[in-house]
Order: C-alpha cells, then structure tokens, then sequence
C-alpha cells in the first residue's frame, strides 16, 4: 500500500501516525493492499480556497476528500479481485483541526487520526448528508478509530517486550553467526 503524504500546512504534525492510521482503516475496510493514497495538510487560507471552489461553501474545513477510482470496501462476493487502485486524496486542515481539538476537549493528534478515518470512509463511499447514513457512518468511525488505537497500543507492548528479551539475551554475552545476542545455551 502506497500512502504519500504531504506536510504544505506550516504546522508540524505526526505524518507516521496519519500514515498509520490510514494504513490500519484501509486494511480493515478490505481494500486491495496494493492501493494508493495521498494526504495534503494545508493552511486555513488554502483550504478555504478549496472548500469554495468544490463545495461552493465559504470558510475553511476541517477535512476534504477527492475520491478516485470507484472502490467499495469488501465487493461482491463473485466480482474478480480487484487490482491496486488509486483511492484519491485526502486534503486536512490541522490549524482547523486544533480548534476543533481544543473546543472538543482533545488533542489535535487525536482528531487528525479522526479526521483521517472521516477522509478515507468518505473515499470508500460513506456519506453523513442523511440521518441514516451519518449513523452508519459515524458508528463505523468510532469502531475503526478505537481499532486503531487498540492496534497501536498492542505495537507498543510487542516492541517493549521485544527490547526487554533482547536486553535479557545481551547479558548473556553468546552471540549467533551474525552477531545478534542469544540466551544461555
């Protein structure tokens, strides 16, 4: 899965974890793993700027998305594998972004992983324009964003253990063919 993100925002934000966070959304939503997106941060002006031309809204927004191919999570049970695609772009506004953290009692790394969840289902399809939709989409939202915090916290406890074991083997002062510490034979 190719995911390319760009910083043009002037705001310094954790480009691995949107990557990490689009990264675990689409494996979830079973897109072909060979698919492409692209992120842009940009400031309030050029978001506005967008936000006009395409939604014909004024003001900045939080997050814009420009789906590409026509892809739907899953398929049709019958439909041939799909090929890598291009899923589109994701366009944020973390200066927005801030003041909805802020206003909403959060940090502004949580709701970029939010709004980034928001950007790739809106890319697959979903839409919150009906009552039905936005709970259906919201809903799956939420259940993806604490998957991914649930995965993310699970990486932490592999990588801890991992350096503890391997702090444990370097005592031993064995090493194998290449170097690397080994346990007590």
């Amino acid at each position: 899965m190719s995911i390319e993100i760009a910083n043009e925002s002037g705001i310094e934000v954790s480009e691995e974890e949107l990557v990490s966070v689009a990264r675990f959304v689409i494996g979830q939503m079973d897109v072909h793993p060979a698919a492409e997106l692209s992120m842009v941060l940009v400031d309030l002006d050029t978001m506005a700027d967008l936000h006009m031309r395409w939604m014909d809204l004024p003001g900045p927004t939080d997050v814009m998305s420009f789906p590409m191919d026509e892809l739907e999570p899953g398929g049709r049970p019958d439909a041939a594998e799909p090929g890598p695609s291009m899923l589109g772009d994701i366009v944020l506004c973390p200066e927005f972004a801030a003041q909805q953290a802020e206003k909403a009692g959060h940090s502004m790394d949580h709701e970029l992983a939010l709004l980034t969840v928001h950007g790739v289902l809106h890319l697959l399809g979903y839409d919150h324009a009906e009552p039905e939709e936005e709970k259906e989409m919201f809903a799956l939202q939420a259940s993806l964003l604490a998957g991914w915090y649930e995965h993310v916290r699970r990486e932490q406890v592999r990588e801890e253990l991992a350096e503890r074991d391997r702090r444990l083997l370097g005592k031993t002062g064995f090493t194998d063919s290449t170097g690397d510490p080994l346990g007590p034979a």
